[in-house]
């Protein structure tokens, strides 16, 4: 039965303390001393093996953490633990029992402990023992730790994100923002949730005065807000801007990836004109997949208001991205990687790239190695890009540059590839002119990553996933050597089920941040959320998320689009699927993918006519498509398909025509051009389509009209045997499908050949 476990305290000295534990059982009470057991231990004998989990040997603690919980793995049996902790002050040691593998200081002995450990190494010995035998020792371990006269002295601001990464995609509001103390005992105070829109990377200027953040509004990924900070901030329209301002007049849609604010917050730089993997991964812990492979550095005056390319960071040669500032604003350091374009993407002009579109990296693995470079920022004029040593030129992945406020040191992140989210990524120190990287000691065992120093150099905080598949943050001392100690864990800092990541010190006091509201609540934060549904596949949900967003402005257009679509295609409720289709189209008349989609219905109601004018207008608008949905093959192909419907064969020869130039092995389109070429009389055009498409598709001839054109061809040719061989099979076709009207025409034909001396195969054999 599971013994009860109460701590009793008594006084030795002013500063020994001695802990008793008084077991309670259900038949006895008993008295185990540590004295009794301690007597017993002897270091030079080798016990069974217990491995001390938490906290790591050498850990060094801020003086101003909250009680750790102590962690072990004992496999000896034992039943009980003792926690003998000795001070080198020769004043008595803290001895403690505990029934289970783990204990948790209470406050007043942790005050101690760090009292007595300020910059001295206190022993930590963990002797298991057997009750059932005479409180036996079966095993030991032992740690040294110790605590800082360094205070972290400023409160750490953070956002925590619920898994995977797709399920905070399409709800955003889940998403939410902390702000506290690392003294406190309770989880630092949400600051801001409810967002209907997605926030990401954040900075703060030197002095923590700007907070700066991107948000998906107005449905833009490249809308950025810039406010000052305040116990009750509000995010207004008016703080917003968009990376879309910069070269608006290409027509590119931008991101502004990784956005940093200066130290003296006049300037932000940004990543533009950027395409990314954003690929969902089925791994909870690692569950998506996003680097940039296209990109160039701008910067954003905020006093003159501009857009500015950086010079020197803003070859579309590279993908230039992840920049960061020195402290004293001069120089930006930035991961710059040869620019790719994926070979299923190439001249579509996306942003975002999905995994079918990113097979050479989620199938094929290709990797994609970033390296670290230096730019002086000269006021935005830029300069000559150099490669960091240490940071460069490696064979790895280079990515995350972080200064340390005093610009001695440079921390970044080193993974076999790619950037963001690496399971091997880990973190390493060079001097910030370059030189001999050296890993950090307080790397743990899985992804180590968005890191950030405190303002006066001393702590470094990152994120980790050693303890958890949701992201924990963990702190580490960095010594005027640039040495760090093993990772201390922020373990009362995230909840079980949010992953906490993009952590930064903040200049500031602790209540410096008490509330953060937006008030940009619109139309557009539905559309988001409504277009993850529908690239989930999830018609209800999707279609739930384009009618809210619609109750907000009846006339947005990409609602109407998206829910015209789902309405008319998968509801099969075609008169309303119709009504949104021209609602978008009235909204947006230039959008090309409205065009499509009310083609494509025109086309199914047989209106050819009209069909053919929405469809070419798609075409003109998007020659090289877009995505899956709308691909150039697919287009001239239907476009193709309406006007043969409409009599217009020889168009449609030129557009059938271009869907095997894309796709020469297009069995549905050599079998309609053949259609088309037998209509305009090309007998030999026809046939050897015809036969491309039965090679391709043997099952593809069903059409009683193509033998039918042929036959008329072959009677033209008065080459009658054929041109009554190819009645006949149409004239199996159309009874097969039933078409009454046909069946006299070739039956008109077939006599006219037999007329002509031609011998039915059927008339033979009978």
């Amino acid at each position: 039965m599971r013994k009860s476990v109460k701590y009793l305290i008594v006084g030795i000295s002013a500063t020994a303390i001695v802990v008793t534990i008084v077991l309670l059982t259900t038949s006895q009470e008993r008295r185990l001393r540590a004295e009794d057991i301690l007597a017993r231990y002897q270091e030079d004998i080798e016990y069974g093996r217990l491995t001390i989990g938490y906290p790591l040997d050498e850990t060094l603690f801020p003086p101003e953490i909250v009680p750790p919980t102590f962690h072990w793995d004992d496999n000896s049996g034992s039943d009980m633990w003792l926690i003998s902790i000795s001070f080198q002050d020769n004043e008595g040691g803290m001895n403690v029992l505990a029934s289970e593998s783990r204990w948790t200081p209470e406050q007043e002995q942790w005050q101690t402990i760090k009292k007595r450990s300020l910059e001295k190494d206190a022993r930590v010995t963990i002797l298991g023992v057997n009750q059932g035998t005479s409180a036996k020792i079966a095993s030991a371990g032992r740690i040294k730790i110790r605590t800082s006269k360094d205070q972290v002295g400023a409160p750490l601001f953070y956002r925590e994100v619920n898994l995977p990464f797709v399920d905070a995609v399409k709800d955003p509001s889940r998403i939410r923002w902390r702000f506290g103390d690392i003294s406190s005992p309770r989880q630092p105070p949400i600051v801001l949730e409810n967002m209907p829109v997605c926030g990401n990377c954040h900075s703060f200027s030197e002095r923590g005065e700007i907070l700066a953040m991107d948000v998906d509004y107005a449905n833009s990924k490249g809308s950025y807000v810039i406010t000052r900070t305040a116990e009750e901030m509000i995010f207004a329209t008016s703080d917003i801007i968009t990376w879309n301002d910069y070269g608006k007049e290409d027509g590119e849609q931008t991101f502004g990836l990784l956005s940093q604010i200066s130290p003296d917050g006049r300037f932000v730089v940004s990543t533009v004109k950027d395409k990314s993997v954003f690929v969902p991964m089925p791994p909870l812990a690692f569950s998506q997949l996003f680097f940039p492979v296209k990109g160039i550095l701008c910067v954003y005056n905020r006093q003159a208001r501009t857009f500015e390319s950086l010079p020197g960071a803003d070859d579309p040669q590279y993908v230039q991205s992840n920049s960061t500032w020195s402290p004293d604003g001069k120089d930006i350091v930035f991961a710059r990687a040869k620019a790719y374009n994926l070979k299923d993407t190439e001249g579509k002009g996306k942003v975002l790239l999905t995994r079918e579109e990113c097979r050479e990296f989620t199938e094929d693995g290709k990797p994609f190695l970033f390296d670290l470079y230096r730019i002086p920022f000269n006021e935005g004029k830029g300069g000559r890009p150099e490669p960091i040593e240490g940071a460069s030129n490696n064979g790895m992945s280079n990515f995350f540059a972080k200064y340390s406020p005093d610009g001695k040191w440079i921390v970044f992140c080193k993974a076999k590839s790619y950037m963001l989210l690496q399971p091997d990524s880990e973190l390493y120190i060079i001097p910030a002119e370059g030189g001999k990287a050296r890993k950090l000691r307080a790397n743990t065992s899985r992804m180590n990553s968005w890191h950030s120093f405190s303002p006066n150099g001393k702590w470094l905080v990152f994120s980790s996933k050693a303890y958890s598949d949701y992201t924990q943050l963990c702190l580490t001392h960095i010594d005027e050597q640039g040495n760090s100690s093993p990772a201390v864990l922020l373990k009362h800092f995230t909840a079980p089920d949010r992953a906490a990541n993009i952590p930064e010190f903040v200049n500031v006091k602790p209540t410096a941040i008490q509330k953060i509201r937006e008030e940009f609540l619109n139309d557009y934060s539905f559309v988001r959320a409504g277009n993850e549904f529908f690239r989930a596949g999830d018609t209800n949900n999707a279609i739930q998320e384009y009618r809210r967003a619609l109750e907000l402005n009846p006339n947005n257009a990409e609602a109407n689009l998206r829910l015209g679509f789902l309405m008319y295609n998968a509801k099969k409720m075609y008169k309303e699927g119709m009504a949104h289709y021209y609602k978008a189209l009235k909204a947006n008349p230039s959008d090309p993918r409205i065009h499509h989609d009310l083609g494509m219905a025109l086309l199914h109601q047989r209106q050819f006519d009209q069909a053919i004018t929405h469809l070419s207008e798609a075409l003109r608008g998007m020659p090289n498509g877009l995505n899956k949905q709308y691909n150039p093959i697919g287009m001239h192909l239907n476009l193709a398909l309406a006007l043969s419907y409409a009599g217009r064969p020889k168009e449609a020869i030129t557009h059938f025509s271009e869907v095997l130039r894309l796709d020469p092995n297009n069995a549905p389109a050599h079998y309609r051009l053949a259609i088309a070429m037998a209509d305009q009389r090309d007998l030999d055009g026809s046939l050897k389509h015809y036969a491309a498409a039965v090679q391709l598709k043997p099952d593809i001839d069903t059409s009683p009209m193509l033998h039918y054109l042929l036959a008329m061809n072959y009677a033209e040719a008065r080459r009658f045997n054929e041109a009554g061989q190819s009645a006949e099979k149409a004239l199996g076709r159309a009874n097969a499908a039933g078409d009454v009207k046909i069946v006299q025409e070739i039956n008109k034909l077939l006599e006219f050949c037999k007329n002509q001396g031609y011998s039915s195969k059927q008339s033979n054999e009978k």
